[in-house]
């Protein structure tokens, strides 16, 4: 499967050549980028993981490598010497190393050090390039913020539950968890943006020995692939921008877009494969069937929540359950399951059949870290402007919820969290890929959580990027995960620097209910 890669001999197959990265830059070319010397001069001290260093997926450590290095609080003002820890992992190329590709999982400000893991069994991209997991400042093992285990109070409130009252502390509890993000992460919190982001991923480059790096970045990690490929176009080598946001505008309208993705993912591939097999989950043998189903069963949850592996389900839970797990189509039927499941234990069944479905219901997901949530809020809020207020936001998710937008239309509220963010976020830049070498933006056509809308405006605007459009597909995430035809054409990319054309390939059908 692997095909060695020189830097003298590149087969050419029906697209451009993109600009080969020396394997070893000569350290005069490294730092070119008005990094200061205590920091350049670092060195990795490179050891094998512990789980405790990769707590999201322990599993992984056996695999990586893991190191730290010091970065800047402020990096307009790297001599006042407060610095952050930043924590990284490694994946070893199975042949000589050539070039480092870098990776983020997203979010913003998911833990990222566990990532090249999952990307082990990429064979060609591994015969000559390391992979980096990065844990982004503010989160996993680098140094943290905190909302201060607030970030849960707004949940208490069914977003779709529109009595003014309840809307009203809905947005009370908002202001609240926002403000004490703001609080408890301290000065820290204004420094945890993109911008500086992207000079410590220029300060990494550096402490590889990379005169250029490549990217593998996901979802939330094409805004981040981006921003520094315009801010360091000449320290760009291949990027890959999977399941993009629309990263060419603002944090605020790359999310209004999510509630078109979503219900277009539930009605379009999960409710007819649940209704195709109505056979094992009796939901309904018709989309709209299920669809009905599934809103009797919130219904009942509106009025007695259930418990389930150790946590109440209620109506907000269950959204969240399906929104959150809806990304991956290999999840459809657990997806299924819990829906089964919490119709017996809210309906007429005997009081045996609720037990045994209590005792069969998977453990619940668990919620997003109060890290992670810190460094979600405090890089858009940072990053971009919110143009609303809260009255603004009630009236524009009442318009989601009209337009028949129901399974996610009331949960956007949770993401409108930036009208309660003290202080004025940096002016973003200009966001045009001029100057930038080719990128690929790869995409799925029912990708709920970043929809194809938002990846073609950014196709559009930033220049010199070729899109991927994977058709008959909803999976948020693509490359690495299965699809041998993706996986063919990103590896031509990233390994033999073949930019490809604009073009679509099939994606790959949901597994059955097994």
């Amino acid at each position: 499967m692997a095909k060695r890669w020189t830097l003298l001999t590149v087969m050419v197959t029906g697209g451009l050549l993109a600009t080969v990265t020396p394997a070893v830059a000569s350290p005069g070319t490294l730092n070119t980028t008005g990094i200061p010397d205590r920091y350049a001069g670092q060195e990795l001290a490179w050891h094998q993981c512990t789980a405790e260093e990769v707590p999201d997926q322990p599993e992984a450590a056996k695999l990586l490598e893991c190191a730290t290095f010091a970065t800047p609080r402020d990096w307009e003002r790297p001599d006042e010497r407060q610095d952050l820890t930043i924590a990284i992992s490694r994946l070893r190329s199975t042949g000589e190393t050539t070039a480092s590709v870098l990776t983020n999982p997203g979010g913003p400000g998911g833990p990222g050090r566990s990532l090249p893991a999952s990307l082990s069994k990429q064979a060609k991209l591994r015969e000559h390039q390391e992979i980096i997991g990065i844990d982004t400042r503010g989160t996993g093992s680098s140094t943290n913020i905190s909302c201060g285990g607030s970030g849960s109070a707004a949940e208490a409130h069914d977003p779709r539950d529109r009595d003014p009252r309840n809307l009203d502390l809905l947005m009370d509890a908002m202001e609240f968890s926002t403000k004490t993000c703001r609080r408890v992460s301290g000065e820290l919190g204004r420094f945890v943006d993109t911008f500086h982001n992207t000079k410590d991923l220029d300060l990494l480059r550096v402490l590889l020995g990379r005169e250029k790096i490549n990217w593998i970045g996901y979802s939330a990690g094409t805004w981040l692939g981006a921003h520094y490929a315009q801010r360091f176009p000449d320290r760009v080598g291949r990027f890959v921008l999977d399941s993009a946001v629309e990263f060419t505008s603002t944090w605020e309208k790359s999310f209004d877009w999510q509630p078109i993705g979503y219900e277009r993912r539930w009605r379009q591939d999960f409710l007819p494969w649940a209704a195709s097999h109505d056979d094992r989950y009796r939901l309904g043998a018709t989309g709209e069937e299920v669809r009905q189903t599934f809103e009797n069963v919130r219904y009942a949850l509106t009025r007695n929540p259930v418990e389930v592996g150790g946590q109440k389900i209620g109506p907000v839970e269950l959204d969240s359950r399906f929104i959150g797990l809806l990304k991956s189509k290999l999840a459809f039927p657990a997806l299924a399951d819990f829906l089964v499941q919490l119709r017996t234990l809210t309906g007429d069944a005997p009081e045996q059949a609720k037990a045994r479905a209590r005792a069969a219901a998977a453990p619940a997901e668990p919620d997003p870290t109060d890290t992670m949530l810190a460094v979600l809020t405090a890089v858009r809020c940072n990053d971009s402007p919110m143009t609303r207020d809260r009255q603004s936001v009630i009236r524009h998710s009442q318009r989601f919820l009209d337009q028949g937008k129901l399974l996610s239309g009331g949960f956007w509220m949770y993401l409108q969290n930036c009208v309660f963010w003290e202080g004025q976020p940096r002016p973003l830049p200009t966001l045009d890929g001029k100057g930038v070498p080719p990128v690929l933006i790869v995409q799925s056509v029912n990708d709920p959580a970043t929809p194809i809308e938002g990846a073609r405006r950014a196709h559009a605007a930033f220049a010199n990027s070729r899109l991927l459009t994977v058709t008959g597909e909803g999976d948020h995430g693509i490359y690495g995960y299965g699809n041998a035809a993706v996986d063919r054409i990103v590896d031509a990319y990233l390994v033999d620097g073949v930019v490809p054309d604009d073009q679509s390939v099939p994606g790959v059908p949901p597994p059955g209910p097994a």
